[in-house]
């Protein structure tokens, strides 16, 4: 049996999660404004969870009705027979986006929707869930756009981004979700990888996993489909076997990243340790000015501070500048992938630069950069 599914991701990202839920397998796969629609079977909805390096979260659609004001959600919500979803001792939790002119707070949204659970709930059953806004058995998602409302059941539970091997993180990391999109974009896994300016080590850290095959889910506790009414639980441990049992021993190219910070070095080993793959990737305290290529060739990605979070971009100039001139002296033969969101700065590389392909980190946008070396 299949079911339709909406993965969400981040703005710029829904063509690469697209082709990722092809290699998955998905069907009638169809990108839409910061999410991706896709159809499959529920062991399609577990496998994307577990699997998936480049999605939030996979929801589960459960009505869409048209709603233009607070009164008319309540009466909508209360039309499904939430006993199928939530039992009364299961915690529930309601997540709102969106909005329209009289549903303008998603707070008082996602309370609405909360309302007309619980109302019903203690009609039936004589008791109601009780609310919990940090790990709740089930959560609901809420999405008001104009005059329509979809109501999904949220299948991951946390952001899938937060694979729970990232316990420590230095200043202003990339998301997970968004280190594995560029690695997407930029590097094949047969070549060696470098990132110089790695910080907490997360870009060499989802290479890794991506060149290991490694499902990035295995480092999660739980996710919101474990707690569904229709649970297979004998399906998930099916999958988390075949999961372990396709991991790749050896890396084909090496990956390394280096920082000059000796503190947030030992934050991208515990990082590695916690993976289970800091025997395959090296991390070195260098000074930018000193850095020797690891190979003949490879891919170098990184994202060097651009002043909005870290740094004065007064100051970041000369950075941007050695980083060039680095590339230019002692990277030839490599591909080198700069990630900035400011242009002033990316100026200072002094290189022309190939691609420039539009990236949002975050709300902010960026321009990924790339330079071949020859």
């Amino acid at each position: 049996m299949t079911f339709s599914y909406f993965a969400t991701v981040a703005r710029g990202l829904e063509s690469i999660a697209a082709q990722e839920l092809e290699r998955l397998g998905a069907k009638e796969v169809r990108p839409d404004f910061t999410g991706v629609h896709f159809v499959g079977d529920r062991a399609m909805l577990y496998r994307v969870n577990l699997w998936a390096r480049t999605i939030f979260k996979v929801l589960v659609p459960l009505r869409e009705f048209y709603c233009p004001n607070s009164e008319i959600l309540y009466r909508e919500v209360q039309k499904i027979s939430w006993d199928k979803y939530l039992q009364p001792h299961k915690t529930l939790a309601v997540n709102s986006t969106g909005g329209n002119q009289k549903l303008n707070h998603t707070h008082f949204t996602a309370l609405q929707v909360k309302n007309a659970i619980v109302d019903q709930q203690r009609h039936n059953w004589g008791q109601r869930s009780s609310v919990d806004a940090e790990n709740p058995d089930v959560l609901i998602n809420v999405h008001i756009y104009q005059d329509r409302c979809i109501l999904s059941l949220d299948s991951s539970g946390t952001s899938l981004h937060r694979r729970g091997y990232r316990q420590a993180m230095g200043k202003a990391p990339l998301k997970e979700t968004l280190a594995a999109a560029l690695l997407d974009m930029a590097w094949d896994t047969s070549l060696p990888f470098l990132d110089p300016l790695c910080g907490s080590g997360t870009l060499p850290l989802e290479a890794g996993l991506k060149a290991l095959n490694i499902a990035p889910g295995l480092f999660r506790k739980k996710f919101g489909f474990e707690s569904f009414p229709d649970f297979d639980k004998q399906l998930w441990q099916k999958l988390l076997t075949e999961a372990k049992n396709s991991q790749i021993r050896d890396l084909k190219g090496s990956i390394s990243g280096s920082d000059r910070d000796p503190d947030i070095l030992a934050q991208a080993r515990s990082n590695a340790e916690r993976c289970g793959i800091a025997d395959q990737i090296k991390f070195t305290q260098t000074e930018l000015s000193q850095l020797e290529a690891p190979a003949d060739s490879g891919v170098i990605i990184c994202n060097p501070p651009y002043g909005e979070r870290l740094g004065d971009p007064q100051e970041l100039g000369a950075l941007y500048k050695t980083l060039g001139d680095i590339f230019k002296q002692r990277f030839k033969g490599w591909t080198a992938f700069v990630l900035t969101g400011n242009k002033e700065l990316a100026k200072k590389v002094g290189l022309k630069a190939s691609r420039r392909i539009p990236v949002y980190n975050g709300a902010l946008a960026c321009t990924l950069l790339k330079y071949e070396l020859y």
